[in-house]
């Protein structure tokens, strides 16, 4: 087991060597416009997960993983050169959903706004539709006979 901070350490370095191969190295035309966005690597330090986000069509982002894929043993082994570890781990790619998520949690704000400005706007011109002021107050009392109530038993 190693520590997790050297796995973190390891992923971050892990992630600028793959970017860096994949702009100077990787010539592989398929290959779109692919942005690194984060590594992870097991505590035992032997596989290292890479997500990545790539703009364009499904086609060109299908192409792109297929690019990626057959690129792995190139950048497996930059990462093991210049990595400088005894194991050089594997690499697995993943396309990371933060993107589609983000937009797909923008969307339903901008639905939740739109709901709210029409209920709003009903509320404006609403009115009550029972009284104008629909809580109760405490009903108006006579006055007690006061002697009533104060009368002590007979104690004969």
């Amino acid at each position: 087991m190693v520590d997790p901070t050297r796995a973190r350490k390891l992923a971050d370095r892990i992630k600028v060597v793959v970017a860096d191969a994949l702009e100077k190295r990787v010539k592989d035309p398929r290959l779109g416009f692919v942005t690194i966005t984060d590594a992870r690597v097991t505590n035992d330090l032997q596989h290292a997960t890479l997500y990545y986000t790539v703009f364009g069509s499904d086609e060109e982002k299908a192409g792109t993983k297929a690019a990626l894929e057959s690129a792995k043993g190139v950048l497996r082994s930059e990462v093991g050169k210049r990595t400088g570890i005894r194991l050089t781990p594997t690499l697995t790619f993943t396309a990371d959903e933060v993107p589609e998520t983000a937009q797909q949690i923008t969307d339903l704000l901008s639905k939740a706004a739109e709901q709210d400005a029409r209920v709003a706007a009903l509320a404006a011109g609403a009115k009550p539709a029972g009284e104008a002021d629909p809580y109760k107050k405490p009903a108006e009392h006579d006055e007690w006979d006061e002697d009533e109530d104060t009368e002590e038993p007979d104690r004969g």
